[in-house]
């Protein structure tokens, strides 16, 4: 995560902010919520995992495994140690965007692939050229989305695997992102179906709008150095902000 005001620890580029109740409250359009409480929803209908067969250890997927532990932070739970090298069909030490997607539709959910290339776009090392990740920044990542779905759970009060509008604004207010309503409309109007009815967003869905807001928001914040929620920019700084998120994915 992204260092948020004051000195929270860090955890992955786009990980929710966690709270410091030590720190005192903020003035601005962004303050950080008063409380962060991510429970345990183990009566959440999660989505079935499919079976790993064949991938495991000793099931013979790689004649020659490379050699993994050294590229993840110590203390990486080993299944997300597996799940990389489920994917690295190749063994190159990376993981591109297909094999991004088999990996967290495995651990999470079904992502679309316009999901998968924003994180791409968020995670990777800014000296790798090419659009894929590592074994550093897969473990971000997966730690990343553990906490993305708890706060999907938290907010998705009915549980029916979605959120709407308002538990949208509810899920982002509570980290400390006050999105106008105008823009909150803007944001949830991409996920029409086209038959007229307000959209729900799956937890796919809600990534992608939460990664949008958040890493945005942390771009204005470099040029709000005192936190008023105001900012002066040049047009180019301008396009240099926005325009990346436009074309990732």
């Amino acid at each position: 995560m992204s260092s948020s005001y004051g000195s929270r620890p860090s955890y992955s580029p786009s990980a929710p902010p966690l709270f410091d109740p030590n720190e005192p409250p903020i003035a601005h359009p962004y303050r950080p919520s008063s409380s962060t409480s991510y429970a345990n929803y183990s009566n959440y209908p999660h989505q079935a995992q499919p079976q790993t067969a064949g991938y495991g250890p000793g099931s013979g997927y790689y004649q020659n495994p490379p050699n993994y532990g050294s590229g993840f932070p110590p203390g990486t739970d080993p299944q997300v140690i597996q799940s990389f090298q489920m994917v690295d069909r190749d063994c190159s030490g990376f993981v591109e965007e297909k094999e991004l997607q088999q990996a967290l539709s495995s651990g999470y959910q079904r992502f679309s692939l316009r999901t998968i290339r924003l994180l791409i776009f968020l995670f990777k090392n800014p000296s790798e050229y090419f659009p894929r990740i590592g074994p550093k920044e897969f473990a971000a990542l997966w730690s990343c989305l553990g906490q993305w779905r708890a706060i999907f759970e938290r907010f998705d009060r009915d549980r029916s695997g979605k959120i709407d509008a308002t538990e949208l604004r509810d899920a982002l207010y509570s980290l400390g992102y006050m999105v106008p309503p105008s823009v909150l409309e803007v944001l949830i109007s991409r996920y029409t179906d086209g038959s007229g009815r307000r959209p729900e967003l799956c937890f796919d869905s809600f990534v992608e709008c939460g990664m949008v807001v958040k890493g945005l928001t942390e771009k204005f914040k470099e040029k709000d150095t005192r936190y008023t929620g105001s900012a002066k920019l040049t047009y180019d700084e301008f396009m240099a902000m926005i325009l990346p998120f436009l074309v990732s994915y």
